[in-house]
C-alpha cells in the first residue's frame, strides 16, 4: 500500500512539473508589445498594386520600397481608406469599420515560435458568410523565394484571378508563381489550421506544425500562435522574417477580411514586432 503510495505521489508531481512547463513558456508579462493595424483592403489584388497610374507606389516597389515604409508613419496607418471604400475598389459593400489596431506579441525558443494577437473585432462587416465563424484569425510567413513577398506581404498571393474578385474564377485559391508561405489560422468555432501557400491555397498539409488557440474576454479576443522554427519559411535567430495578418471579424469570409501590410518579426533582432528568446 505505501509503495502504490509512493509511486501515485511520483507520477502526480510528474504531471504537475509536466503542466507547469507547458503554461511556462512563454511569458508574456515579459515580451514587448507591438501595434500593427489592420485595414479592408477592398478587391485590389498585387496587379493593381504593381499597375502603371493606378497606384503611386509601383515605382516605389520597383526600387525595393515596402508597401509598409510609405503607409505605416510612427506605427499609424496613412493611407486612403475612403478610397479603397469606394465602388472602384470594393465593388461589392465595404465594412463599416476600415481599420483597427492589433496587439502583438512574440517570444522563441529552440524549437518554436509564439505569436500572440489581442483586439477587438468590429461589427457591421458587409459578408457574413461564415456562420459558424464570428472571428478567423490567420498569420502567413513567406519564404525568401516568394516574389514581392518582403515588399507586399500577403498580397503577394492576391490575384486578380482568385476566386472571390471580381475577376475571379471559382477554381482558383489565393496564389504564388514561386516558393511558398507557411499559413496558420484560428477560428472562434475552435478549430484551427496549418496550411501553405503556392500554386495554390491549401488548409492543411503545412510544414511548419502550426496550432492555435484562442478565447474572448467582453469584447477582447486573445489568439496565440505556436509554430516550429523550421518550416516553409525556416525562423533563425538573429535573423528578421516578413510576416502578415489577416482577421475575419463579424461573421466575415472570403476576401471581406481586414489585413495588415507585410511587417517583420525579428527573432532576438530589431524588427516591426520583436520575440525575445523564453
Amino acid at each position: 500500500m505505501k509503495k502504490n503510495l509512493v509511486s501515485l505521489a511520483v507520477f502526480g508531481a510528474f504531471v504537475a512539473l509536466g503542466s507547469q512547463t507547458a503554461i511556462a513558456a512563454p511569458d508574456w508579462n515579459k515580451a514587448a508589445k507591438s501595434t500593427i493595424h489592420v485595414f479592408h483592403p477592398g478587391a485590389a489584388p498585387i496587379e493593381w498594386l504593381q499597375g502603371k497610374g493606378e497606384h503611386s507606389g509601383a515605382a516605389g516597389m520597383k526600387k525595393g520600397e515596402t508597401c509598409a515604409g510609405c503607409h505605416v508613419e510612427d506605427g499609424k496607418l496613412s493611407l486612403d481608406l475612403k478610397r479603397l471604400a469606394s465602388k472602384e475598389l470594393e465593388p461589392k459593400g465595404a465594412p463599416k469599420s476600415m481599420s483597427y489596431p492589433v496587439t502583438v506579441q512574440s517570444a522563441f525558443d529552440a524549437t518554436n515560435l509564439y505569436v500572440r494577437l489581442t483586439f477587438k473585432a468590429p461589427a457591421g462587416s458587409f459578408d457574413k458568410s461564415d456562420k459558424d465563424n464570428e472571428v478567423k484569425a490567420t498569420l502567413i510567413f513567406p519564404n525568401d523565394k516568394v516574389p514581392l513577398a518582403d515588399l507586399a506581404g500577403c498580397w503577394a498571393a492576391c490575384h486578380e484571378d482568385a476566386k472571390g474578385m471580381p475577376k475571379g474564377k471559382d477554381n482558383k485559391t489565393k496564389h504564388v508563381s514561386a516558393g511558398a508561405m507557411d499559413l496558420m489560422q484560428w477560428k472562434s468555432s475552435g478549430k484551427s489550421a496549418d496550411g501553405y501557400v503556392t500554386d495554390k491555397r491549401s488548409m492543411e498539409g503545412g510544414k511548419a506544425g502550426a496550432t492555435a488557440e484562442g478565447a474572448k474576454a467582453g469584447d477582447t479576443y486573445t489568439v496565440t500562435f505556436t509554430r516550429k522554427l523550421a518550416g516553409n519559411a525556416v525562423l533563425a535567430p538573429g535573423k528578421a522574417v516578413p510576416f502578415g495578418i489577416a482577421i475575419h471579424a463579424d461573421n466575415a469570409g472570403g476576401r471581406f477580411h481586414h489585413v495588415s501590410f507585410g511587417h517583420t518579426l525579428g527573432l532576438g533582432a530589431d524588427g516591426d514586432v520583436k520575440a525575445a528568446k523564453q
